[in-house]
């Protein structure tokens, strides 16, 4: 189980790290993919709406959204470290489809 993310948490609850320290950790790690392809059709759709969700993946932004929901993020921080992983998809996304188009 990864704990990285747990524990960055822990350190902005306990005041070793400031929000911004933790956000710079959160642009530089790598954050696993939780969701599948969106639905493209109709039948798609409704097969996915039947599903029950999966558990949660250590180490994803999940992690972040129930410490949230209990309370233990202010929005402010929430929507800081938001953007920050945000930040780091976005930036694997574009490598990604860099290497992709320079292999071709």
């Amino acid at each position: 189980m990864n704990a990285e993310v747990t524990n960055l948490l822990i350190a902005l609850r306990d005041g070793t790290m400031t929000i911004d320290q933790v956000a710079e950790h959160f642009r530089q790690r790598a954050w696993p993919r939780t969701r599948g392809p969106e639905p493209q059709t109709y039948l798609e759709l409704a097969s996915a709406a039947e599903q029950d969700p999966g558990p949660d993946v250590p180490g994803s932004f999940e992690e972040v959204a129930s410490a949230y929901r209990r309370g233990e993020l202010s929005r402010a921080d929430y929507r800081v470290l938001a953007r920050a992983a945000a930040d780091s998809l976005r930036d694997e996304d574009q490598n990604r489809a860099e290497g992709s188009s320079g292999s071709a």
